[in-house]
């Protein structure tokens, strides 16, 4: 755990929907020691899991499975009141006709794979056969009915696979259950919060002002995502405008939900009270 002269390791999610929150973010200009690892989700909750990455972005699943280490950063998150537009379901037949289907599963996350599930068996009904997979459509589908990619990888396949249906997660989900849904958060490991606050709220501070720099300007973000991802500025300006970074209450209520169901469903051990890290006060998101 870092101490105030040793490094805090920083994680950032790769995918483009975290972006805007790191954008502005340099732990060069820090006055606390720090690096930043870029990673995809699921490399991230191992990092935060071990320890090894004290504070940063991860699933909103991982957080939950390891919510007695960490403390929620507020009013920061990935999330969509509606369409997401970058977690689809990929499919050979209608949703409506996937009942007891085999589902391919990207390896990249963790929060999708178990919202899909809860979406499945709790909204569609039915025993489903899931296999995890490298997340590549054209593998996926050869051996299964239907396929889920996140990020960039779903967003790329979107524009290259119209010969499949496609399904929204994010859209499901509000239609379902009427409430957001909240895809990535960004959490402290509560041992370093007690070894570096100073530190610690610096960092989360650097968060927070990318954030709102780059909300009231998407231009750089979309300038650098039609160049590093392909695609138009439009599609982009679109993309981006359309998420979510806040935490509010709004957000906290379907997150809340979204833990619910999935400890109904066993794939959490324990039902989840998320607490926000405000500096040197903790707060039990429990309304």
């Amino acid at each position: 755990m870092p101490g105030a002269d040793s490094k805090t390791i920083i994680g950032k999610i790769s995918y483009t929907n975290a972006w805007p929150v790191f954008h502005y973010v340099h732990p060069s200009i820090l006055d606390t020691p720090a690096e930043m690892i870029t990673a995809v989700p699921a490399a991230l909750n191992r990092g935060m899991h071990s320890g090894e990455i004290h504070i940063g972005a991860l699933s909103s699943f991982a957080y939950a499975e390891m919510s007695d280490r960490l403390l929620l950063l507020p009013d920061l998150s990935v999330s969509a009141d509606g369409a997401v537009n970058s977690i689809f379901l990929f499919s050979k037949k209608p949703l409506d006709a996937l009942k007891n289907a085999t589902i391919a599963l990207t390896n990249t996350s963790a929060t999708s794979v178990n919202l899909l599930k809860i979406l499945l068996e709790k909204s569609l009904g039915g025993t489903y056969s899931y296999r995890t997979c490298e997340p590549v459509l054209s593998e996926m589908m050869a051996e299964a009915d239907a396929a889920l990619l996140i990020g960039d990888h779903a967003i790329r396949a979107s524009w290259s696979h119209s010969d499949y249906y496609k399904t929204d997660l994010g859209q499901w989900w509000k239609e379902w259950t009427g409430c957001s849904m909240t895809f990535a958060v960004w959490a402290v490991n509560r041992h370093a919060v007690k070894q570096n606050p100073e530190g610690m709220a610096e960092i989360a501070a650097m968060f927070l002002e990318s954030k709102q720099r780059s909300v009231s300007d998407l231009s750089p973000i979309v300038d650098e995502a039609v160049r590093r991802i392909g695609g138009t500025g439009g599609y982009w300006m679109k993309y981006f405008s359309n998420l979510c970074y806040h935490f509010d209450e709004r957000q906290q209520e379907g997150l809340r939900l979204y833990f619910k169901f999935a400890y109904e469903l066993g794939l959490l051990e324990r039902e989840v009270v998320p607490e926000l890290w405000n500096e040197k006060l903790s707060i039990r998101v429990n309304k």
